[in-house]
């Protein structure tokens, strides 16, 4: 998977929360470990070397080559033994020679006859006076060094301590605001190079064009709509009666629109409303499809043949226990216990039984299809999960079209393409896929528009007649006494 500029872009967007916690956290801990670490103070000590032999110019300026190029070999020897051990003693540190060599930098710059010693300590005033004392013990060891065994009693060179280290007023480190903003730099480049892998390692399907790939290498159906998400949803589960101008019901209305073209030679009466696993959205499909289908004054029905997870009573506020199974089982006729859910009809699931399967491959469950089929202008059926049970294929000869239901961000490609070649074994069309829960701004600027038109609202008698249309009201005519009282019987005959 390469990745663009906009495809970064669009990672930064959709990863930003990953990416605000990993520099949040970052930053953090840099911020902690600057606070919880011990304060570091550190004090130098400046020495001048020069010559004491040199009596013309010429030998002045040989002798201070000479040091400029000896000078450099002095700083070595800051932290040796010599200099160390007595350093150690003479001040009794709790400490071994190695360890304050460990503390000690020297530095001698180019071109120049100083030498620069600096020592760390946890204490201020205590790195002052170890730095002290090593310039001097360093002073003593290298004019001992330079000092001619026979020749001459005093050594030819002399180091002088200009400037004697002072107690420095502030810790070297640590660096609270130097370490903040490097963890706030690191930690945000880490956050993008985790929010980058992420969305490389995803599999799922995120959007519509990527659902549309996904069908199109896998030889399937088109994306018929993009259900936007909406928080609302679980609340107000048929959208056409919270907002009739929502992105949520425009995008079902597009769905009925685009089921039209599906199969134009044999358009489909009765469609199963399915999708890879559980918890994709497709009872949500299923129940706003039956209601968008019934908005242009159709005879819908929706069936819950969800007999594993039943959900659609409990939506839409009906009666569950009598329903689908009751009706199979010869209790009592379909049409005697369809629900009225306003604008359409509903036969809820009924009684959980033993062996779904079994029960909606039976010739009972094709006869009681069929029936409704003849009954009713369109037949919708929530069906189970294809994956994980047998139940959907077992149904597909009461079925005349399928509808994939796959949830962005959650079912990934090869579940889509498993599902669709669960479906195919049954040689039943899969009419097409319907993206839900997309996300909201993606779908919309991927047209170039939001959905932001609103209808005027009809005002005095206009807007009585669009609200009970004549066609609408000539087919159910019991709309208003069902929308006011879900949960109660309606009969198939009452409605015709």
């Amino acid at each position: 998977m390469t990745l663009d500029f906009r495809d970064y872009l669009r990672v930064l967007s959709r990863r930003w929360f990953v990416i605000a916690l990993v520099t949040v956290l970052g930053t953090a801990a840099g911020v902690l470990a600057s606070v919880l670490a011990t304060p570091e103070y550190r004090a130098t000590a400046t020495l001048f070397v020069s010559l004491q032999d040199g009596e013309d110019t010429s030998q002045l300026y040989q002798g201070n080559s000479f040091t400029q190029a000896r000078v450099q070999s002095y700083a070595e020897v800051a932290t040796s033994p010599e200099v160390t051990g007595p350093v150690v003693e003479s001040l009794r540190l709790d400490l071994t020679p190695a360890e304050l060599a460990r503390r000690i930098s020297a530095e001698a710059p180019l071109n120049t006859v100083l030498v620069r010693l600096t020592v760390t300590d946890s204490r201020a005033d205590q790195a002052a006076l170890m730095s002290n004392a090593v310039a001097d013990q360093f002073a003593e060891v290298i004019t001992e060094l330079e000092r001619p065994e026979k020749e001459k009693p005093s050594s030819p060179v002399r180091l002088t301590v200009t400037e004697p280290a002072a107690v420095p007023a502030a810790p070297a480190s640590p660096n609270t605001m130097l370490n903040a903003t490097l963890a706030l730099a690191v930690s945000l480049l880490l956050g993008m190079g985790l929010g980058v892998a992420l969305e490389t390692l995803d599999t799922s399907v995120r959007d519509s064009k990527a659902l549309t790939e996904c069908l199109a290498s896998a030889g399937g159906p088109a994306v018929l709509s993009s259900i936007v998400t909406d928080p609302r949803a679980s609340r107000h589960p048929v959208s056409l009666r919270d907002d009739t101008h929502s992105p949520r019901a425009e995008g079902f209305r597009k769905l009925r629109v685009n089921l039209q073209f599906a199969e134009v030679d044999q358009r489909p009466k009765v469609i199963a409303v399915t999708s890879p696993l559980p918890r994709e959205g497709k009872s949500s499909v299923s129940v706003n499809l039956a209601a968008t289908l019934a908005e242009e004054g159709a005879k819908v029905c929706l069936i819950d043949c969800d007999l594993r997870r039943p959900s659609v009573a409990k939506a839409l506020g009906l009666v569950r226990d009598a329903g689908l199974t009751t009706a199979l089982v010869g209790r009592a006729e379909p049409r005697d216990l369809l629900q009225s859910a306003g604008a359409f009809s509903v036969l809820t699931s009924g009684m959980i039984p033993p062996d779904p399967t079994r029960l909606l491959g039976s010739t009972q469950f094709g006869s009681l299809v069929r029936a409704l089929a003849e009954e009713f202008d369109h037949v919708v059926v929530d069906t189970p999960p294809v994956l994980p049970f047998a139940d959907t294929p077992a149904m597909a000869p009461a079925i005349d079209g399928y509808l994939l239901v796959v949830r962005a961000g959650r079912t990934s490609r090869s579940q889509v393409v498993d599902a669709l070649r669960v479906l195919e074994r049954v040689n039943v069309p899969v009419l097409g896929a319907v993206l839900n829960a997309a996300p909201a701004r993606g779908e919309a600027d991927g047209y170039g528009y939001g959905y932001n038109y609103r209808a005027e609202e009809p005002t005095g008698a206009a807007r009585l007649t669009a609200l009970v249309p004549s066609r609408l009201a000539a087919v159910v005519p019991n709309r208003g006494r069902g929308s006011e009282s879900n949960g109660t019987l309606v009969s198939a005959k009452t409605r015709s």
